[in-house]
């Protein structure tokens, strides 16, 4: 798969059933995604796996995430915004 289609395709993932979370995520993916580790990748792959109220709960910080390796990525999300 070339690089442009998985790109492609991480912004569709992004796009969810919650405009704040597409208003936090496309940005986020458009501008920073590129400069993350591979590890912040992996990380920002997770918090795409979750349900969509688990993952506004975590980037509004209504609760930490239980897997507390995701609070880095958490926060450069929330502060790319």
């Amino acid at each position: 798969m070339s690089e442009d289609n998985e790109y492609a395709r991480l912004k569709w993932r992004c796009r969810r059933g919650m405009l704040e979370l597409d208003l936090l995520l496309l940005p986020f993916v458009e501008q920073s995604y590129p400069i993350l580790t591979a590890a912040e990748k992996l990380q920002f792959h997770t918090l795409l796996d979750l349900e969509d109220q688990d993952l506004l709960e975590y980037l509004m910080q209504q609760r930490p995430p239980e897997d507390a390796s995701l609070t880095h990525v958490i926060s450069k999300i929330r502060n790319a915004v």
